[in-house]
């Protein structure tokens, strides 16, 4: 193994048994990223475009047989963080005005960009949680590894997976804390404790990695994770690769006619 990663389970469904799962790691990463470029890239109002990868991420959904419950309730917490990015581009000038009050202007410009940047967060947002649901993270690791990502980066991933379990711990014990206290009475309060809470997060956090650090540099760390064997990649690694190119060469030729 990798290393030991038990702090949160994201891969729920890693243990399927599918025509996506039977992919080698590498494959399903160098699929995902492909759709994800090709949709990011499309300029905006290329609703055919999308129809057409909508169909793609579809169709892994189906071979992947992910639990729909889960990718739903992970697709809604994510685009709730983008809600208000996405809402600031209701409001661009130009086109024809459906609706104004004040300075705030909401035109046919404004609604094709909104819709187009939804669009295209909710398909990639989509394809990546598939992936990581679906991908042990010890072996995505390794497919980063193994597609030459910067070592440094994935030892970044690894670690923050690894600890962000100690980090819950952590602040759900200061949490209690206070609440035995009675520090969390009114809403200005609260957000006081909680704003002192983090920052003595943030020290314990560093003074931790650094104590972390040193044990592991004393157990032989070199910068580098440990690699497993990967599997090779066969026949059918070829064909979901030359069908994910078909698939975004298909898109991006119906946006050029």
């Amino acid at each position: 193994m990798l290393l030991h990663l038990g702090a949160v389970q994201l891969d729920v469904d890693s243990k399927k048994n599918t025509p996506w799962h039977s992919l080698a790691p590498r494959t399903r990463v160098l699929c995902t990223l492909l759709l994800v470029f090709a949709i990011a890239l499309t300029p905006n109002g290329r609703w055919w475009t999308w129809a057409i990868y909508g169909l793609g991420v579809l169709t892994i959904i189906r071979l992947s047989r992910v639990t729909g419950t889960v990718l739903l309730k992970r697709i809604a917490v994510e685009f709730a963080f983008i809600g208000a990015v996405l809402l600031g581009t209701l409001f661009r000038e130009g086109g024809e005005v459906i609706w104004s009050w004040g300075p705030l202007r909401i035109t046919t410009v404004g609604l094709m960009v909104l819709g187009s940047v939804t669009l295209k967060a909710m398909l990639s947002l989509i394809i990546l949680n598939v992936l990581t649901l679906t991908t042990s993270i010890p072996a995505l690791l390794n497919a980063l590894v193994a597609l030459r990502v910067p070592p440094l980066l994935v030892a970044i991933l690894a670690s923050m997976y690894r600890y962000i379990g100690v980090l819950i711990g952590e602040f759900n014990a200061m949490r209690r804390a206070a609440a035995s206290r009675n520090l969390m009475g009114s809403n200005r309060w609260q957000r006081l404790v909680i704003g002192n809470m983090m920052g003595s997060l943030f020290i314990r956090t560093y003074e931790r990695g650094d104590r972390v650090y040193q044990a592991m540099l004393a157990r032989g760390y070199q910068g580098l994770p440990p690699v497993e064997k990967m599997p090779p990649g066969g026949r059918n690694d070829m064909i979901a690769l030359t069908l994910t190119i078909i698939l975004a060469l298909i898109g991006q030729a119906i946006y050029l006619l």
